[in-house]
């Protein structure tokens, strides 16, 4: 059962004239039903994954506008699916995570950059950059320069954000060339509102079928007429692309009084911008502001006109641009120079390198800023600047809480199925000793931190295998993987099983087989449990059937397979210590099978629900600890992670260390007690089922036993 979304699905049937209450992706997904597109594709990722969610919830709507929605493998998939753009004059939209995702699209990008496009297309990227992020920091901006691809970073709030995505597809169309969209993770998130326009069915969709497109060779990215497309992005598109930005005023200019500096900035950044003004009193709640501020909604390309424009008649211009390199900054100064103006440019002489533009941190770069080009009302704004004041708040909070509060490492959720398997590693490394650990992308990677510690690299989405590729070559003890069933199908399979295989390759190898893409919201896998989706693609294809891990590795030949679940600590310690001691000389493969526990408590909790209303017997276990037995040796707890295994001060007075604690938060997987039991510790924990609604025979047997122990129910 998958996080639903009927009630974001409900927003999307808005008509025109209705207003549309809700976050700034969401608010995306209604803007391409209004714009026409005949398909939407994309892989999941933070902070987009509910773009696409939506959508494939949403089939049966779509269906009825024609749309085709696409859940794909990876984002070299999804932009592939953008060729249908290429000869057909079809809108299309794409989204991923960035800049992971894009590195993984970048082979398709940049074909599909050659030749352009005839019909709309549109890239959706979630631009997880800064203090929230998940991933390396890097941007999206040098992409879309090296590729020639319009890039558009629109304001954070909902109206500018559903016309920018809107005019996205006219202005793909008016330069025949793609565009990116990129959203920072605030602006996926932020709340607001819009007047909404009625759903427009695609003139070519899966209603309204058409013809094969004639073989145009002009429109193929091979040579040799690539070295004329290069000539067309940077001739004719981009002459096309500024001429559409300018008429239709994409790019925003709000006036100020102190007319004589100005400030650049990135669309996305604006609402931190109008924030940091606020608390330096330079702008009201509304946003209306003393300094003149140019707002750019694409910042790939700049326009030099509408540049030198804004900077005529000023002494300086501070450029507000998020991460390095410079790129806009550089720009601009090189509009400025070839155009001969005097007007000095600051950006990040004041301004950090790399890092998140918060609200404070632009505060403090402005008021640099003005103190040293508009002394005028930088020098009212004295030493008590806005960080300033950010610092006396934190020093209050130090004061108040007494000492610091405890740092709190992201770790995997209670009851995870892949937490055990970390234990049985760890028991196997106390026989064998300590081998190199390839880590990969996903909830796994939590075991890169307390108490597992495991990991000596991370380079990408199923890239694990391959990362210890030259590394098995010189270490005195075979190294292990360890990657997702999300990242095996994603690139797992092909870079690292296959490539493992042709070169005859030793190393272990261990699949997390949970089901599901789990460490992107549970979106569904071709090896997924029988959900609705794949049913319905059971429906449309007679050639579907079920799909294994185990299938796929048999079929590229692998020959040491065992498949163990994940709670058996025992046994995959001992599956563990046969695959590091064994002579076979070859890929060996682990499939550690154990259902996700966000989707199997999502599954189990409604059925649960239903018997109790009804009256019917409900059985769930609980485990605990025996204080009286617990030595207080907490060897449980630094093998299990868990977090409802706890300490709490023991009762007795003679004990001074605390004992283990189980609090209400446990979910009954069992993982302590096997843990004990594999790590032979003490016999401290008890399991008891808790049965709602009893019949006869658990009276029964309940009485007995209050009988044989002298404790009553």
């Amino acid at each position: 059962m998958e996080v639903s979304f009927a009630k974001e699905i409900e927003k999307l049937k808005l008509g025109e004239g209705e207003v549309f209450h809700g976050e700034g992706i969401l608010a995306v997904t209604k803007a391409l039903l209004q714009s026409g597109v005949s398909y939407i594709g994309g892989y999941q990722g933070a902070p987009v994954s509910h773009l696409l969610d939506v959508m494939v919830q949403a089939a049966p709507q779509l269906d009825d506008l024609g749309i085709h929605v696409e859940s794909c493998t990876n984002e070299a998939s999804a932009a592939a699916m953008l060729g249908a753009s290429i000869m057909y004059p079809v809108r299309g939209a794409v989204t991923w995570k960035s800049i992971v995702g894009t590195n993984v699209a970048a082979d398709a990008l940049s074909n599909l950059a050659s030749p352009g496009v005839m019909g709309g297309a549109l890239i959706v990227l979630g631009e997880d950059y800064g203090e929230g992020a998940s991933v390396i920091q890097e941007r999206s901006h040098a992409y879309a320069m090296k590729s020639t691809l319009w890039l558009m970073d629109p304001r954070p709030n909902l109206p500018s954000i559903v016309n920018c995505v809107e005019r996205a597809f006219e202005l793909s169309e008016a330069s025949n060339t793609p565009v990116m969209m990129e959203l920072r993770i605030r602006a996926c998130h932020v709340q607001g509102s819009f007047e909404a326009k009625d759903n427009v069915k695609p003139a070519i969709s899966m209603k309204q079928l058409t013809g094969a497109a004639p073989h145009n060779y002009e429109q193929l990215a091979h040579p040799p007429v690539t070295f004329g497309h290069e000539r067309k992005k940077s001739g004719e598109r981009m002459d096309a692309a500024r001429a559409y930005i300018t008429e239709h005023g994409l790019n925003e200019v709000f006036e100020g009084s102190q007319g004589e500096v100005g400030l650049i900035v990135q669309g996305g950044l604006y609402n931190a911008l109008i924030r940091a003004l606020g608390e330096l009193g330079l702008a009201d709640a509304s946003g209306n502001c003393d300094l003149p501020i140019m707002a750019l909604n694409v910042v790939y390309p700049l326009v030099p006109d509408e540049i030198l424009s804004f900077t005529k008649g000023k002494r300086a211009v501070l450029v507000l641009e998020e991460g390095q390199p410079e790129y806009i900054e550089n720009e601009i100064g090189t509009i400025l120079r070839r155009a001969g103006s005097k007007v000095t440019l600051a950006g990040k002489d004041v301004l950090p390198m790399a890092g998140e533009y918060t609200s404070e941190v632009i505060g403090t770069g402005v008021g640099t800023f003005l103190r040293q080009h508009l002394p005028k009302i930088g020098n009212q704004l004295g030493d008590e600047s806005y960080a300033s004041e950010i610092e006396a708040l934190r020093e209050e909070a130090k004061a108040l809480l007494v000492e610091p509060v405890p740092p709190r490492p992201p770790g995997f959720c209670t009851g995870c199925p892949e937490r055990p398997f970390f234990a049985a590693l760890k028991l196997t490394q106390q026989e064998i000793g300590p081998v190199h650990y390839s880590a990969d992308i996903g909830c796994h990677a939590f075991a890169t931190f307390a108490p597992f510690n495991f990991g000596n690299s991370i380079l990408g989405y199923g890239m694990s295998l391959a990362s210890n590729a030259s590394v098995a070559s010189f270490q005195q003890q075979r190294p292990i993987a360890v990657m997702g069933d999300g990242g095996f199908w994603h690139n797992g399979l092909l870079s690292g099983v296959t490539s493992r295989l042709l070169n005859g390759g030793d190393g272990i190898l261990v699949i997390m087989k949970n089901g599901y893409t789990s460490a992107t919201g549970t979106q569904e896998v071709i090896s997924s449990p029988d959900t609705a989706l794949k049913l319905e693609a059971a429906e449309k294809s007679a050639t579907h059937g079920e799909t294994t891990i185990e299938d796929a590795l048999t079929g590229v030949g692998v020959k040491w397979l065992r498949t163990v679940h994940t709670y058996k600590v025992a046994e995959m310690r001992d599956t563990l210590r046969e695959a590091f001691k064994t002579p076979f000389n070859g890929l060996k493969v682990i499939v550690a099978e154990g259902e996700c526990q966000l989707e199997r408590q999502r599954r189990i909790k409604p059925i649960r629900a239903k018997a109790l209303k009804a009256g019917e017997r409900v059985q769930r276990t609980r485990f605990g600890v025996d204080e009286d037995t617990c030595t207080g040796d907490h060897s449980c707890i630094r093998l299990s992670g868990c977090p409802t295994l706890t300490i709490k001060t023991a009762t007795d007075p003679l004990k001074t260390d605390p004992v283990a604690h189980v609090n209400n938060g446990c979910v009954g997987c069992g993982l302590c007690g096997e843990v004990s039991h594999a790590a032979t510790l003490c016999p401290s924990f008890w399991r008891a089922d808790i049965v709602t609604n009893p019949g006869l025979w658990d009276r029964a047997r309940a009485a007995l036993r209050g009988m044989l122990t002298g404790v009553r129910a």
